[in-house]
């Protein structure tokens, strides 16, 4: 499913623009795995993508994986042992995204993107101080990052229309919660202009 561009409008709370030189987009687990869940919000995603390359804003990516039982965690428990495993199709990045082999791809094994990841690391090398949320699921590793970004002190940016779950009704609930606490919304449009640039379709 993919929700459409009003939901940026109708739950923002505060609104505020990324600023291109502290900057950085997080493409959260884009893979063949989630294809069915993905493959509408693939358009917005990529111009997003685009927007953020043309300002020079950072692209980095996460990809979720198990190696081992050892890294399951509650995820078996949870989702009846349905998880994605370390070398197989479904685990990689789906190639529509177009990836630049010098974008960075980390790995991670549960919801978040920072848990046992080196990922606050890197950004704050790169003296990254926000960060703009997109990719899948809304509600589930979109929405725990987003949450944890906000807890280590970066300013967050969640898109509406480049994240998707589910069910319109999680994507939407997770909007209202994160405008309300943690995330500043944002679309293809707002970004565009935030950026100074006109909106373009890739």
């Amino acid at each position: 499913m993919a929700t459409s561009t009003p939901s940026y409008q109708k739950y923002a709370i505060k609104r505020r623009n990324p600023d291109p030189k502290n900057s950085a987009l997080l493409v959260i687990d884009m893979q063949n795995y989630f294809s069915s869940i993905a493959a509408p919000i693939l358009p917005a995603l990529k111009n997003t993508i685009h927007l953020c390359r043309t300002t020079e804003i950072p692209v980095l990516f996460t990809r979720h994986a198990h190696r081992s039982p050892a890294d399951y965690g509650m995820l078996a428990e949870w989702w009846n042992n349905d998880l994605i495993l370390d070398g197989t199709t479904e685990s990689e990045l789906m190639q529509e995204l177009g990836r630049r082999s010098t974008e960075t791809v980390v790995q991670k094994s549960t919801y978040s993107g920072f848990q046992g990841t080196d990922l606050e690391a890197i950004l704050k090398e790169r003296g990254i101080e926000e960060v703009i949320i997109t990719g899948v699921m809304t509600n589930l590793c979109c929405e725990t990052t987003a949450r944890d970004a906000f807890g280590r002190g970066f300013r967050v940016f969640f898109s509406t229309d480049a994240t998707a779950t589910a069910t319109k009704e999680l994507h939407e609930a997770s909007l209202m919660n994160l405008a309300y606490g943690f995330a500043y919304l944002v679309d293809c449009e707002s970004l565009s202009k935030g950026f100074g640039l006109e909106e373009e379709e890739t």
